[in-house]
């Protein structure tokens, strides 16, 4: 008899994961070293611990330990939270009359509403064990800042957030989230730093972008005594702390003798992405079993599919240490029509080698069709989607439709990496008709990709 499938499926508490999961370990290529600014040369602990906390330095500069412990206190603030429902999304299903087996994990059932929280809650508790005064951070569409807020909130830690101006005249409502946690909220780029008043000449009326914010946080952080600067995405530590997403994903579907065919994530700068995919990533690079993965990115910022594997600096200042990723340009300044968040010049260096070698597919969609795929959602399944996680959504109802062109009962699994309640500003313009996509152009993206460093 075959086992009917709930609709949601909970872990309890034992079950939880105790450990992260560190997928560099079982990469034959690790992602190339961060280097510095000033020499070119891979960077060292001692290069970073001025800016990220002491503990961070070490989880991302360790390319080979496969399991990091996940301390008492931070399991406890996640059962809060954690673990979070892994659903079968019948009703999608029948709307969409496939035979495809849709399922999300679902990370938005917390105050902050979204994903970012697994990783918040870490690098706020090594701050605080670091005996630090506070943080600064940037935000694009706002939930990091808000899941950064709320872990400083916890545990009595000051917290500074430069968000992305853009978003931060789009979003009063998240704003006023961070500040009711005790968080200080400017919009970037800003006149109280010097690579903000730069960017501001050298742009003046710009929207700016998440590299603009990182270069005004990493100035207020080295240039404040007791502080240190905290990332919401991209780097090494970002991911492990989010593999909590995929391996309770596993957990789960091992329970329940649930294998996916493929796991489709968004992919901005890749922490949901990169989280989800961990466990599985790892069977596939171990030969223990084969999935098939897709990264989903807006066309309006496409690193993937359109940007060069190149070192380039991490933000617009040029302040921060160079990685090699896909990259569109550390001056890459996405539309300010482009609502739906992912918004980063370029992608976590784990992710760019991964792709880079053919582990990972690309693609990208236009922000209406994302939207598109949001309202249908939220008519089926009841959740009001983050436009984020709304471009991974398109991708499941486009892959389940080819299922029910070819009548294959694939087994999809998505990231539901958060609700889009303060993305409304965004729904409105959609439901209004107002709502118009922006591709960058290729003179536009090689304009940008001219001013990458010369590193061999």
């Amino acid at each position: 008899m075959t086992q009917q499938i709930p609709y949601k499926i909970y872990l309890n508490e034992e079950e939880m994961p105790k450990t992260w999961y560190n997928l560099r370990a079982d990469m034959k290529n690790k992602p190339a070293p961060l280097l510095s600014p000033a020499t070119h040369q891979p960077v060292t602990a001692e290069d970073l611990q001025p800016v990220f906390c002491d503990e961070l330095v070490k989880q991302e500069l360790d390319n080979d330990t496969r399991d990091f412990e996940i301390p008492q206190q931070i399991r406890d603030f996640y059962k809060m939270y954690r673990p979070s429902p892994l659903v079968r999304a019948y009703c999608l299903e029948e709307k969409l009359q496939t035979p495809a087996k849709i399922y999300y994990k679902f990370e938005g059932n917390n105050t902050s509403g979204s994903h970012k929280l697994n990783s918040a809650i870490a690098q706020a508790y090594y701050a605080k064990n670091q005996g630090l005064k506070g943080v600064t951070t940037e935000t694009g569409a706002g939930q990091w800042g808000t899941a950064l807020s709320m872990a400083c909130g916890y545990l009595g830690l000051d917290c500074k957030v430069y968000m992305v101006k853009v978003s931060y005249e789009q979003k009063p409502f998240r704003r006023e989230v961070m500040r009711t946690y005790g968080a200080s909220v400017t919009p970037s780029p800003s006149d109280t730093t010097n690579v903000g008043r730069a960017i501001l000449a050298a742009h003046p009326g710009t929207g700016g972008s998440l590299g603009c914010a990182i270069s005004e946080a990493v100035e207020a952080a080295v240039s404040t005594p007791g502080y240190r600067y905290v990332l919401g995405s991209v780097l090494n530590q970002v991911l492990l702390h989010q593999s909590v997403i995929g391996l309770e994903s596993k957990i789960a579907m091992d329970k329940y003798g649930i294998k996916p065919d493929m796991i489709i994530g968004c992919a901005g700068g890749g922490s949901n992405l990169g989280g989800l995919i961990a466990p599985f990533m790892g069977e596939k690079l171990r030969g223990e079993a084969d999935y098939q993965i897709i990264a989903v990115e807006p066309a309006s910022c496409p690193s993937l599919t359109r940007g060069k594997f190149a070192y380039d600096f991490c933000d617009t200042g040029m302040v921060c240490p160079l990685a090699k990723m896909y990259t569109l340009g550390s001056g890459f300044m996405p539309s300010p029509n482009h609502a739906g968040g992912l918004r980063y010049h370029g992608m976590s260096s784990i992710l760019s080698q991964l792709y880079h070698d053919g582990y990972i597919e690309a693609r990208s969609v236009e922000q209406t069709k994302v939207f598109e795929a949001a309202q249908l959602f939220a008519r089926t399944e009841g959740i009001l989607p983050a436009p984020e996680s709304s471009h991974a959504i398109r991708a499941a109802i486009d892959e389940a439709l080819k299922c029910k062109e070819t009548g294959e009962e694939k087994t999809i699994l998505f990231g539901l990496t958060g609700t889009g309640y303060f993305d409304l500003y965004a729904y409105a313009n959609y439901n209004d008709g107002t709502m118009t996509d922006y591709i960058p152009t290729d003179a536009d993206i090689e304009a940008s990709l001219k001013n990458l460093p010369d590193i061999d």
